[in-house]
């Protein structure tokens, strides 16, 4: 997600340029960094999520450009779809329109949440294989829904709200957003609170932003939400994330130019910075031994890209 003052990113850029400096390679289990893909700053084409295909194609959203776009293998990279510009795009925090997670259904289906500004556009929508984009679900106009997963046993999404510090969840084939989850550990401090979200292990995993943290939701037997959990701390401009295997360990983006490993007891460490061809890491995803993480250049303001690494299981 996009920082939010020039003090951020005064800040930030310092911390990069040391990062540059004293770091020298990845670290385990992580090796073996490379830009698999770059792309066009000018036309605001910086990724904000990811979700991977069987085939190992990555699955993107440019945030400003109002994309979807399919990396293949190969690097080569097709916009699969362009949502509809708002009249006059007023989003909270950011001021432009703003397409934030992406999930994929395994016929292909692909749900993304966009933020606006304005009651017509906001929400989830859909691209269905050779479809066009349509919006399945509204949001208040005055939110930022962002992290997004799906749950096809359920058939349910879940969606993140980093200005109201909530997550929703909506029927996968349409219909209302209703309240899930919500709480201090979910609500901004300053900018940006519920973030990144994956489902994992009966429950439903968070990331706050503001806050540094990875936060834990158990979801029950009758699909409510349990009490929230800190699972791990730590971990200023935490943005998206993904677990490495069946296990609690993951992986997750720092907007300050870091991927972490978070480990089950939430001690973590640094295993990717700057000097591994990090531009403003903004999500995570594992396919196979394989780790894409998706640079923005939101503070870098340079060369946004798709960086991929071997992880060592």
């Amino acid at each position: 997600m996009r920082p939010r003052t020039s003090l951020t990113v005064l800040a930030a850029t310092a911390a990069l340029l040391t990062s540059a400096a004293t770091a020298t390679a990845a670290t385990e289990p992580v090796s073996r960094p490379r830009v698999a893909a770059h792309f066009d700053l000018a036309a605001e084409q910086q990724p904000e999520n990811i979700t991977v295909g069987p085939d190992g194609s990555a699955y993107l959203t440019f945030s400003f450009a109002r994309q979807i776009a399919r990396v293949t293998p190969s690097g080569r990279t097709h916009v699969l779809a362009t949502l509809p510009a708002p009249a006059k795009a007023s989003t909270p925090n950011l001021g432009k329109a703003f397409v934030g997670g992406i999930a994929r259904a395994g016929d292909g289906t692909l749900y993304v949440t966009y933020a606006t500004g304005t009651a017509d556009l906001t929400g989830v929508w859909v691209v269905r294989p050779g479809g066009r984009p349509h919006r399945i679900a509204a949001f208040p106009a005055d939110g930022l829904p962002n992290g997004l997963a799906l749950d096809q046993r359920t058939g349910s999404l879940y969606v993140t709200d980093s200005v109201h510090g909530v997550i929703y969840r909506v029927p996968a084939h349409g219909g209302r957003a209703t309240f899930w989850a919500g709480g201090e550990a979910l609500r901004p401090s300053t900018f940006a609170g519920a973030n990144g979200l994956k489902l994992h292990n009966g429950a439903v995993w968070a990331t706050n932003l503001d806050r540094g943290t990875v936060l834990r939701i158990p979801v029950t037997a009758r699909g409510t939400a349990g009490r929230i959990q800190v699972h791990a701390t730590g971990m200023p401009s935490i943005d998206d994330f993904a677990f490495t295997g069946h296990g609690d360990t993951l992986l997750a983006a720092r907007d300050d130019n870091e991927v972490d490993l978070v480990r089950p007891d939430g001690t973590h460490i640094t295993v990717l910075t700057a000097a591994d061809g990090l531009q403003t890491p903004t999500s995570i995803a594992v396919h196979g031994n394989t780790v894409y993480v998706p640079g923005a250049a939101y503070l870098t303001n340079t060369d946004p890209n798709l960086l991929t690494a071997h992880l060592d299981r």
